[in-house]
């Protein structure tokens, strides 16, 4: 692209949705941020957002969850973003922007990504008041809001993808929902008449009232313009209080028409195959606002971060072209999987239908198949686990006959597709384009040998997330071609991994660390000490296990002391000065007043930093080996027991206040966080577990970044698993919704003891998430269907670890032989380091007697002096 001599070319995005964020990152990539002034022109008042994942918002995550630019990237990239000054005219002749604020922007490039506008059917009443569209977070707040003045029953006029998108998030809210469709079935375009009446009867099921084959006629309003009803085409009425319209959407190109650039005859801005307005060379057009030269015009993200990359690419003088792209789409909605791919309506002809459909279980697969045998589509409804496979098969001719790619595993003709069985050049992530040859060489000529490398390599499975399972068989499968041995054991004792050393525990009831190396370990391992992977690890498979086989459960007992870390050795957190943290439970957050009056005087009393903790609990610093004792003697005394801080396991479970006090709270948070607390305290797990309950969907507690998550609705409660808030952000996944107390611990009980029975060592529940195969939806199949049988036994190990639990520090300080361990130094206990100075940290009052001068007598001992006083 030319510019003028001398000058710093300008590049003009007019529209910051997801696609206009995707190409402001692929000029980043290419070097164009650098080079040229970059100005964006928004309309909303927020920069580009997670639109597809928009209906998330009434599960708890808030609009800065769902954004997708942050301003280290905008910032970075000297990037001139202008949010709620959108562009108004254009002056094509002198290459100018004016926008909305009257600011004038010279432009060498013009890229129009102004994206759709919902289409509202021209019926009578449809601006009166409570008749919303569904588009934007803008749109969502002001649903939320009207549904909060009293509003109990709600109607849905369009049945596609968003259509029913709004319907879950009317039925969230707690109204009655009707969901209104022209076409003869419900998501008309993705399925056919089979998928249709499977995903009808299952959304029939959830309680919602779903109306086909009619249109809307007349909104019915009241005398104060407010929405009371509405009139349909078939001559019923429904009497509702909201109508939300999702009837599809229409290019937003009128600021094109404006300034004469060629449109198509059904909307949509004309454009080459590299992006570029068939009228002028200095103009681009990206996104839904845009007609490819296909005639499309896509309203998918995918096809819309390709047109993207092309404009990207065309500006930097690079070869590339969009010609048209894939319409498959893969999506979960009101909790159903939902999938369509390649021609999945068989329109191209000659060609046979090979069909599974089960209508009690709400399942239907069908693939159109050529004479040749070709794969050439097909409609997934109730399970989409082949998706990503089948997907990437389109086009050939599948090793497999057709009927068993559709037929249910185990039911003697399904069959199981790996990775070898896709062409190189078969399309692995839709979402960016990128074929199983780019993760093959991203493995073979990058020596990438993770998923989370091979992501960062080449953006698959950063999108929509549907091809993470393909691309970890991929990954191993690459490996292992190419003679890497993938050596799936725990360490270089043991050749088995965490998972199957949990099994063999499990079954034969093992509860010695050296007898589990001595008869299991690899050669050279046996008769040896272990490591110092491996012997934390089985020590907390067998904590976990300990009632169930007979183990002792307690961590500082006979052989599992020697297992332990330097934290879990002392009951403590180590911190950098050498001192020791103590952190008393706090269940929900609730604390009594004497209770806090207590951690007061002993954090005066032994000249401890007190703070509140991000997980609503109180930490006291800088306490000494031998004051652990003295000072867990009081608080147990006062009804405190360990908060299991120092361990891997069960941290705690915040709340909001629910609704006892806030006037938005619609169940009992803090009660149910105080229950799940006490019922999973001391629960040792491959890694540490955080939780938290909000008591509506506003998500004061953050529940959605936590390892299980709880949300309050008005039809019961929402279980979110898999969260994360720590160095790599992870947002839960919603397992279950509108459960009742009972079903809910039960679920927990449950997804805990399967994530403690099959995860890696150290590893989080969001990283065992993506990494199991299958990944939520296995999960959701073996906790909540109980596809492989286990359930009862998980539920029975759970009530196993609650009945027998025991306070680790209440046990200790009523056990001299235990408190003789919590000495500085072993070879001299009654003599202070000289060297060794602890003082108060930052402003502590000092205690009443001095801390130096009371020796380093033996802990018991000095338990004993401090009862007798």
């Amino acid at each position: 692209m030319s510019a003028t001599p001398g000058a710093t070319p300008t590049i003009v995005l007019v529209g910051h949705g997801m696609v206009g964020q995707r190409f402001l990152e692929a000029l980043a990539e290419r070097g164009l941020t650098a080079t040229h002034r970059v100005v964006v022109l928004c309309e909303e008042p927020r920069p580009a957002y997670d639109r597809v994942q928009l209906t998330s918002y009434f599960s708890g995550r808030t609009p800065e969850d769902l954004s997708l630019a942050d301003s280290g990237f905008i910032d970075g990239h000297g990037i001139d973003l202008r949010v709620g000054d959108p562009a108004e005219t254009i002056d094509r002749a002198a290459r100018k922007v004016t926008a909305r604020s009257g600011q004038v922007f010279d432009y060498d490039v013009l890229v129009l990504a102004t994206g759709s506008y919902p289409f509202v059917p021209p019926v009578p009443g449809k601006d009166a008041a409570g008749c919303f569209v569904y588009r934007t977070i803008e749109d969502l707040l002001a649903i939320e809001e009207y549904a909060r003045g009293g509003a109990r029953t709600g109607a849905v006029v369009g049945g596609g993808l968003l259509g029913l998108e709004a319907a879950g998030a009317l039925k969230g809210l707690g109204l009655a929902t009707h969901i209104v469709e022209f076409a003869p079935r419900l998501m008309p375009v993705q399925v056919d008449d089979g998928g249709g009446a499977a995903l009808l009867r299952t959304v029939e099921g959830m309680g919602l009232t779903v109306h086909t084959g009619t249109g809307t006629q007349e909104i019915i309003t009241d005398d104060a313009d407010a929405v009371t009803g509405m009139k349909l085409s078939d001559g019923s009425e429904l009497a509702v209080d909201m109508v939300v319209f999702s009837a599809g959407v229409r290019p937003r190109d009128q600021l094109a028409r404006d300034c004469g650039l060629a449109v198509g005859e059904r909307g949509g801005i004309r454009v080459d195959e590299r992006c570029r307005t068939v009228d002028d060379p200095h103009v681009f057009a990206i996104g839904e606002c845009a007609q490819a030269v296909d005639g499309r015009v896509y309203g998918l993200v995918a096809p819309g971060y390709e047109q993207a990359e092309t404009a990207a690419a065309t500006i930097a003088a690079d070869e590339a072209s969009f010609t048209g792209a894939d319409l498959s789409t893969k999506l979960k909605l009101l909790g159903v999987d939902v999938a369509s791919f390649g021609d999945a309506h068989g329109t191209g002809g000659d060609c046979l239908d090979v069909v599974y459909s089960d209508s009690r279980s709400g399942l239907y697969k069908k693939l159109v198949v050529g004479r040749d045998g070709t794969l050439r589509g097909g409609i997934l409804v109730g399970d989409a686990e082949a998706y990503g496979t089948l997907r990437a098969l389109t086009g050939s001719v599948p090793p497999v006959a057709p009927e068993s790619l559709v037929l249910p595993a185990g039911s003697g003709g399904g069959a199981q597709l790996g990775p070898s069985a896709l062409p190189d050049d078969a399309v692995i992530c839709s979402c960016h384009n990128v074929t199983k040859g780019t993760v093959r060489g991203a493995v073979t000529d990058h020596r990438c040998v993770t998923v989370p490398e091979v992501k960062k390599c080449t953006k698959a499975g950063t999108g929509c997330g549907s091809c993470v399972k393909v691309l970890g068989q991929l990954v191993t499968a690459e490996l292992e071609a190419s003679g890497v041995e993938v050596d799936k054991g725990l360490c270089g004792c043991f050749g088995q991994t965490r998972e199957e050393l949990y099994e063999i525990v499990l079954a034969l009831r093992i509860t010695s660390y050296q007898d589990l190396l001595d008869r299991y370990g690899r050669d050279g391992a046996r008769g040896g000490d272990g490591c110092e992977v491996c012997k934390p690890a089985v020590a907390s498979i067998i904590a976990s296990l300990a009632p169930a086989i007979g183990a002792g459960g307690y961590v500082l007992e006979g052989e599992q002391a020697a297992l332990q870390d330097t934290n879990d050795h002392f009951l403590a957190n180590l911190q950098k000065n050498g001192s020791y943290s103590v952190v008393p439970r706090i269940p929900g957050g609730e604390v009594a007043p004497e209770k806090l009056i207590v951690i007061g005087e002993i954090a005066r009393d032994f000249g401890l930093y007190t703070k509140i903790t991000g997980g609503q609990r109180i930490d006291m610093f800088g306490a000494r080996v031998e004051q652990l004792p003295l000072i867990w003697a009081r608080l147990v005394d006062a009804g405190f027991e360990s908060g299991h801080a120092y361990g891997k396991s069960l941290r705690t479970v915040k709340s909001c206040v629910g609704q006892t006090w806030c006037r938005y709270g619609v169940q009992d948070s803090v009660r149910m966080a105080i229950d799940l607390e006490l019922r999973y305290r001391g629960l040792r797990s491959p890694h540490k577990l955080k939780s938290a309950v909000s008591g509506c969907a506003r998500e004061c507690a953050e529940a959605q970044s936590k390892d299980f998550g709880v949300i309050a609705t008005s039809n019961g409660w929402n279980l979110y698993v898999g969260g994360n808030g720590g160095a790599t952000p992870r947002h839960a996944d919603l397992l279950a919704q509108d459960l009742t107390d009972a079903e809910l611990i039960r679920l927990i009980d449950r997804f805990l003891m399967f994530y403690i029975r099959t995860a890696d060592r150290l590893e989080r529940t969001s990283t065992w998430l993506e990494r199991v195969p299958g990944g939520l939806d296995h999960v959701r199949e073996v906790v909540v269907e109980d596809s492989l049988g286990i359930c009862e036994e998980l539920e029975r190990l759970m009530a196993s670890h609650v009945a027998h639990y025991r306070d680790e520090w209440a046990e200790t300080i009523g056990d001299p032989e235990k408190l003789a361990r919590f000495v500085s130094f072993v070879n001299a206990p009654d003599t202070p380091d000289p060297v060794v100075a602890f003082v108060p940290e930052r402003d502590q009052i000092k205690p009443d007697l001095p801390l130096l001068s009371i020796g380093m007598h033996r802990a018991a001992d000095v338990l004993e002096g401090t009862a007798q006083r």
